[in-house]
């Protein structure tokens, strides 16, 4: 039988989580960015990310939920777990949007 590994400490995964942030925040380009995700992330992966970030701006302009799958086509289950972190998150979708899409920006 295959072994799993022991979970992590929270204070490891915040601390790796952190890595990552950092060396996100280091890329000067969107051109360097894209690529440090594609070296990172499976294509799925890619694909699942950019599906939520599709539909962040349509859930601010409270476009309706089968709207913006029928437009997207990014299942309803995920447009409605973008919307509960908008409202609920860590306002990481905010800070976002405050950047590029500033007449969007949710007032929290």
């Amino acid at each position: 039988m295959k072994q799993r590994p022991a979970p992590r400490q929270k204070k490891d995964s915040d601390a790796q989580l952190r890595a990552l942030a950092d060396a996100l925040a280091a890329l000067d380009s969107p051109r360097e960015v894209a690529a440090f995700l594609h070296d990172l992330c499976t294509p799925a992966e890619l694909e699942a990310m950019a599906d939520r970030w599709r539909v962040v701006p349509l859930l601010l302009e409270r476009v309706p939920y089968r709207e913006i799958h029928e437009r997207t086509g990014v299942s309803v289950t995920t447009i409605g777990r973008v919307a509960r972190t908008i409202e609920y998150g860590e306002d990481g979708y905010a800070a976002a949007v405050r950047k590029q899409y500033p007449h969007l920006a949710p007032s929290h």
